[in-house]
């Protein structure tokens, strides 16, 4: 079961935050949240069983 872990709000950052997650060994994907006008948000989603794990790095970093 995948779980949100995350929302991103343009496809840029989404995929630069997927990028460092995979490159830590996590396995994440993007999902396209909401869209509204030229504002689009990206879900990323972890497998459930790591999904404190991945937002505890996420915090580390800075990014939440």
């Amino acid at each position: 079961m995948w779980t949100a872990i995350y929302v991103a709000e343009g496809y840029d950052i989404a995929k630069k935050i997927e990028n460092l997650l995979n490159e830590e060994g996590f396995l994440v994907k993007i999902n396209t949240f909401s869209k509204e006008g030229d504002n689009t948000l990206y879900e990323i989603l972890a497998p459930e069983f790591e999904a404190q794990e991945v937002q505890s790095f996420l915090v580390d970093l800075g990014i939440i």
